[in-house]
């Protein structure tokens, strides 16, 4: 039964629950609103540019096989997907590995100006942080000039080849993003019931064991999370590719991913509609992906 506060008269006021009633739609109205006028609304104004010609007729999917049949589109499409299996890949292996090890790190100190150093990175806007990586990868003025030499390196236009791309794009997103997802893997295994772990120890399991098979399978949601927003990012490349297409006087290639490929279709050749398809077969390749992890990981199962 809810509980009542009685009044000095003996009235009965509301009950206590009542004025706290409002407060979860309270907290996330901001939200929704934000996501119904950012999110929602260009998702319909997108689908109706990806469905209508210049003249808001309706074309069915003739948009998207417009888009698809462009020469560079096929092209875009293999970039990004490489470029996504070495990011995500590399994200899975090094973000867990280093969580865990400096998990096991046992002074406070070490593990907190550890945590502290792999956040740094991430708090450099995209723009900046490809910047910063333009002048690592320049051998003409690089502090690790002398490592580039001995990879072969001897002028940018080397180091920035078309075939290099995607592990220089997998490197920068790296050095931006994961220590991020560093430090949000290690408060995920702080979570971790302590006598779990003794339990695991008593039973003679040694780091690897127990890394493998008691704290990789517990943190198994917060994977799932990460390769999702992960995916979600990585299919929309654009930023690093451009930045360095500009620095590179179009070494790189103005339409090496599908994101650019749409910016080129919107601005350079006056096709809203065709840019608009190419979003929302990105919106649907992503939303698929997520859903097909969501399900096989039983992401939302309570433990």
């Amino acid at each position: 039964m809810t509980s009542t506060v009685s009044s000095p008269t003996g009235v009965g006021r509301r009950p206590r629950g009542a004025r706290r009633s409002w407060a979860g739609p309270a907290f996330v109205a901001g939200y929704a609103i934000l996501l119904v006028a950012f999110g929602v609304l260009p998702i319909g104004y997108a689908i109706y540019f990806a469905f209508t010609d210049a003249g808001g007729t309706f074309t069915g999917f003739a948009n998207f096989v417009t888009t698809a049949q462009d020469f560079r589109f096929v092209d875009a499409l293999g970039h990004v997907a490489l470029y996504l299996l070495f990011w995500l890949v590399s994200l899975v292996v090094f973000v867990v590995g280093l969580a865990l090890l400096l998990h096991r790190v046992s002074s406070g100190r070490i593990s907190q100006a550890l945590r502290f150093l792999y956040y740094i990175p991430g708090a450099l806007a995209g723009a900046a942080g490809v910047l910063v990586w333009l002048f690592m990868l320049d051998p003409t003025v690089s502090p690790v000039s002398s490592l580039l030499g001995v990879l072969g390196f001897d002028t940018f236009g080397q180091v920035i080849a078309p075939g290099n791309l995607p592990v220089l794009f997998t490197v920068i997103a790296f050095w931006t993003g994961a220590g991020g997802w560093i430090v949000v893997m290690y408060g995920a295994l702080n979570n971790i019931p302590g006598d779990v772990l003794e339990a695991a120890r008593i039973d003679g399991a040694g780091a690897w064991q127990t890394a493998w098979h008691v704290q990789i399978p517990m943190l198994r949601k917060w994977i799932v999370y990460m390769v999702i927003l992960a995916f979600a990012g990585g299919a929309q490349l654009f930023v690093e590719p451009q930045l360095l297409s500009l620095a590179s006087v179009g070494v790189a290639g103005r339409d090496y991913s599908l994101n650019q490929l749409t910016y080129d279709f919107a601005f350079q050749m006056n096709n809203i509609n065709g840019a608009a398809a190419v979003s929302m077969e990105l919106l649907v390749v992503g939303v698929s992906v997520a859903g097909v992890f969501v399900a096989r990981s039983r992401f939302f199962d309570a433990d």
